[in-house]
């Protein structure tokens, strides 16, 4: 992985977290909404307000990506407990990964991997026998990156973005349960 640091995030952050949301959803999937659908979507989803409301709430937790000579903003992931999936599936304590963006600029140099790991050590840490996370159905390489990590799909969903509803595609990857220890 390029050399980044990770830590939490703050209110401080609001701003540059907001803006790498944006500026990553519409490097990613810009092209497929129509322009008032996009908008309605990023403001719901992106606007500061929003981001600072989840950054200061009990049930998101986000990790940031931050070059260490700059303190720019490089990725970051968001995780949420509960899980908005839990229905889907029998885990019975499954921890949501809800963003895991990069700075479209600086993709395939290892951040995400990073963050990544992070994620998964936090669910196994927290007691949760399951993460899980949506992708768009016609994102293959993220459908790759998630498959590396041993998640499978569980679920056709869909992600309203405005009018118009996506084809999503529920991923989780189950932890084992920890070894029992007998008593000393």
């Amino acid at each position: 992985m390029t050399q980044v640091v990770l830590r939490a995030a703050t209110l401080e952050d609001v701003e540059s977290l907001s803006k790498l949301g944006r500026d990553s959803f519409c490097a990613a999937f810009g092209t497929l909404y129509r322009a008032e659908d996009l908008a309605a979507f990023l403001e719901q989803c992106y606007a500061p307000a929003a981001v600072a409301e989840e950054v200061s709430d009990d049930v998101h937790r986000h990790r940031l990506a931050v070059d260490p000579a700059s303190g720019a903003l490089l990725g970051y992931v968001k995780i949420r407990v509960p899980s908005y999936y839990s229905e889907y599936s029998d885990a019975a304590n499954p921890m949501a990964l809800c963003q895991l963006y990069t700075d479209p600029d600086h993709t395939g140099i290892g951040i995400g991997a990073g963050l990544m790991d992070w994620a998964m050590d936090e669910a196994r840490a927290g007691g949760h026998d399951a993460l899980q996370l949506s992708v768009y159905s016609e994102n293959y390489g993220a459908q790759r990156f998630y498959a590396r990590y041993g998640f499978a799909k569980i679920a056709d969903i869909y992600f309203d973005v405005g009018d118009q509803r996506d084809e999503e595609f529920l991923y989780e990857l189950r932890f084992s349960a920890p070894p029992a220890t007998s008593p000393g």
